[in-house]
């Protein structure tokens, strides 16, 4: 019997452990980085805004000219499968679709390199422990920019993360958590995995342009309708973003994480400020009582799994 404590995952119509999933290396998801993706999260045995997540993977898709065998239903039957072999009742849960080869005789461009799908749940992954969002993220603007939309639509996820992982190490340098990169213009876009969030005189305001639409951000907006605050889709220039009151961000492997410092500037006595910490305790408060919640089916991990 397979040991599936670890995680499970899909590979191209397979289910297996989670350790012995694998891209070869010849596959252009490797090669090029020619990949898609997107992550849900599963908390206390509950996806959450599952339907938004396979709508927004399936428009990735279509940005990527991409075109699996599986359709929406056997991605979501493959995503209760995976957590159900896996028996974890909080996982990190991603899907992926990823060009392989090209087919013998044809040219080597993307329109003949078929894709395929990959998907695995592995336990609960934290992008900020969840200490440091207690006392609020450290952060800074990098000097490092944000690829631009023109050459890699950013809402279509992807793993270009050469700017955001070049942005991480001046962090790294002046001993921040985390980087919040600009576009060419000076205005802010997104985090390394999270979209970011300014609070000025009771305000709440998201950059319009340069970063992903997140699906937590989603949540964040229903959560400025709820407390009638306001929100601003917007561009931030930077100097504005630094002198913000308050600063959080947002992400599935994480939730709300607030900021209480930019650049060195400390926000809110050095802690998550009120707007900031409400969201944060509404948003865990919610998913408690299933905001946007879709069970599990652990039923499925009785299924027979394909040699």
């Amino acid at each position: 019997m397979p040991d599936f404590s670890a995680g499970a995952a899909y590979v191209d119509g397979r289910y297996m452990p989670v350790a012995e999933a694998s891209v070869p290396i010849t596959h252009w998801g490797y090669r090029r980085s020619d990949v898609t993706y997107d992550v849900v999260g599963v908390w206390e045995g509950n996806f959450f805004r599952l339907d938004d997540h396979l709508t927004r993977f399936r428009a990735s898709r279509a940005e990527l000219h991409m075109t699996p065998k599986e359709t929406d239903e056997d991605l979501r039957a493959i995503l209760h499968r995976v957590v159900a072999l896996s028996g974890l009742k909080s996982a990190y849960v991603s899907m992926e679709c990823l060009r392989g080869v090209p087919v013998p005789g044809k040219p080597r461009h993307p329109a003949f390199v078929p894709a395929y799908t990959i998907a695995m749940a592995i336990p609960w992954v934290w992008v900020a422990p969840p200490e440091m969002i207690e006392r609020g993220m450290h952060l800074m603007v990098s000097k490092t920019p944000r690829i631009p939309p023109e050459c890699v639509e950013p809402r279509a996820k992807n793993f270009h993360w050469g700017d955001l992982t070049r942005a991480q190490f001046e962090a790294l340098e002046v001993e921040a958590d985390f980087a919040i990169l600009p576009d060419l213009a000076g205005n802010i876009t997104e985090g390394p995995g999270f979209n970011v969030f300014s609070v000025t005189d009771g305000v709440v305001s998201t950059p319009i342009r340069g970063g992903l639409d997140g699906i937590t951000l989603l949540s964040v907006m229903e959560l400025c309708e709820e407390q009638g605050l306001e929100l601003q889709v917007r561009e931030i220039p930077i100097d504005e973003f630094r002198n913000a009151d308050e600063i959080f961000t947002c992400t599935t492997a994480g939730g709300i994480m607030p900021a209480s410092r930019i650049d060195g500037r400390i926000l809110s006595n050095d802690r998550p400020g009120p707007i900031s910490r409400l969201f944060l305790d509404r948003f865990w408060a919610k998913r408690a009582e299933g905001w946007h919640a879709t069970p599990v089916d652990y039923s499925a991990a009785a299924e027979p799994t394909p040699a």
